[in-house]
């Protein structure tokens, strides 16, 4: 059987959409390795109209995800209801009950209600190692202060705080949605989602006409201008007056909400409305938060159809990446170490060094976007190296900053073995750094993971506009993105 006839059948096997794609493309000749330097291959032309449609069909669902859940807590929500779906049960129940695990059982662990760890447990002991996908759900966003509303002149604000790197001026004079929650003192959630339906009020940060702005340059937006309208009609008080911040008040109060009550808030402040197709050919997806749950639904799709690994598989989705992995539900904190330890007390018979010799011989992809070249700003990029659109999956042996700064330098054993995968099953790759070498860079998790010593790579989507409001990911890539990781999880060793 040949390299490409196995895959098919395996894929079959496992009852995806993917075996349509394969079956589709078996006669199709699919140059795998990289390019020749300098020269850009774009993969659709290798992609007859059956896959495209299996491609397009895989990205509606995704488009309806990324449109649905705009902060950490609603990924979290929904991964919770998938992995429920697909018979994964709950680690913290099975700790509580001491409940035996064995091969082929699928669990899952939430973290403070924004990170989350699955596992399909594996024939092969833990101290053999995890084959790990690992992404984040944060996205680069406005978060409301402790104590936001104001009114000032005639008009009431919500004052904002930024989270993660963003060009401050992308974020004014557009259509923004409010998403969170508010807990009260008697522990009572309100769950907060105003702006995404058509019948919901938006909201807006204020811009200065080009009139009045000829000292300044049109990128010049400070942090602390970066405060949200929220309305605008005055209320006859009490006392006689008329204030706009007493009419905000009692609307506040419509969704169980006193001012107060934003002291124990978390609400994010993120572009309203839907993700959408892109060209007119439909090739690409406009969206808020590619970067980076493109990367976190396809690696939570592959663990959701993982079926009887060897090698047990986890898919890891965390917080506060944007950040620098800090604080409880970041990849700093000790939350995965101790869910491994856990399994492994419920698998075997404990102990520390067990744990250690897991971890330590586990292989991980840390599955983040990349950028992709953007021929507008071509200066910024190194044609030679850089991701492109629609030419697949993404590997980026080393991230960080100048000179490597703060990153997982990749070996070239487990590259090799990686190369292996993408070969045998027919997939779409590429082999990438990130701009030029002194223009900047950027972080993952890759790193932290790598502190145990396992083999750690980072490969995603390559985007447009990363970290922009709206960001733009070419479907084929993410379809591609999905079919390795799944393969990964199947077939790393």
């Amino acid at each position: 059987m040949t390299n490409k006839d196995n895959f098919m059948a395996n894929c079959a096997a496992s009852g995806s959409a993917s075996t349509d794609l394969l079956m589709a493309t078996k006669n199709n000749k699919i140059e795998n390795t990289q390019e020749k330097i300098g020269a850009v291959k774009n993969k659709w032309c290798l992609t007859d109209e059956k896959t495209k449609k299996v491609i397009f069909t895989f990205c509606e669902d995704y488009k309806k995800y990324i449109s649905d859940n705009k902060t950490e807590r609603e990924c979290l929500e929904s991964a919770v209801e998938m992995a429920k779906k697909q018979g994964f049960f709950d680690l913290r129940e099975a700790i509580k009950n001491k409940t035996k695990l064995k091969a082929g059982d699928k669990l899952f662990a939430v973290n403070n209600n924004k990170a989350i760890v699955l596992f399909v447990l594996g024939s092969e002991s833990l101290e053999n190692g995890l084959n790990i996908l690992g992404a984040h759900i944060d996205s680069p966003r406005l978060d409301l202060k402790p104590s936001p509303l104001y009114e000032k002149n005639g008009f009431c604000l919500f004052d904002t705080h930024y989270y993660g790197g963003i060009k401050n001026y992308q974020w004014v004079t557009m259509p923004l949605a409010m998403h969170g929650v508010v807990v009260k003192k008697d522990g009572t959630t309100v769950k907060i989602s105003i702006g995404e339906k058509e019948t919901d009020p938006v909201f807006y940060i204020s811009d200065l006409l080009p009139h009045l702005k000829k000292e300044k340059s049109a990128q010049e937006v400070s942090g602390e201008q970066l405060d949200v309208v929220v309305g605008n009609m005055s209320f006859k008080s009490t006392d006689e007056s008329e204030k706009v911040m007493d009419n905000l008040k009692s609307i506040l109060k419509t969704y169980n909400i006193e001012e107060d009550d934003f002291i124990s808030a978390e609400i994010e402040i993120v572009p309203a409305g839907s993700a959408r197709d892109m060209g007119l050919d439909r090739s690409m997806i406009v969206g808020y938060g590619h970067d980076d749950r493109s990367c976190a639904y396809t690696s939570l799709q592959a663990i959701l159809e993982c079926q009887n690994p060897k090698r047990t598989a986890v898919c890891l989705l965390v917080d506060k990446e944007e950040i620098g992995s800090v604080g409880a539900t970041g990849m700093k904190s000790r939350f995965f170490e101790n869910m491994v330890a856990e399994v492994i007390n419920l698998t075997e018979t404990y102990n520390e060094l067990k744990l250690k010799r897991c971890l330590n011989h586990s292989n991980m992809i840390s599955s983040d976007v990349t950028a992709g070249f953007d021929p507008t700003w071509a200066a910024s990029y190194n044609m030679q190296t850089d991701a492109y659109l629609s030419c697949g999956l993404s590997f980026n042996k080393y991230t960080g900053h100048r000179g490597k700064s703060g990153a997982n330098d990749a070996s070239p054993e487990y590259i090799a073995r990686l190369r292996k995968i993408l070969d045998d099953n027919n997939l779409y790759y590429q082999f990438t750094e990130m701009g030029k070498v002194d223009q900047g860079g950027g972080g993952t998790i890759a790193y932290i993971l790598a502190e145990y010593g396992m083999n750690v790579i980072d490969a995603g989507i390559p985007l447009l506009s990363m970290h922009a409001p709206w960001e733009v990911a070419s479907k084929l890539d993410i379809y591609h993105a999905y079919l390795f990781y799944k393969s990964f999880l199947k077939d790393m060793k």
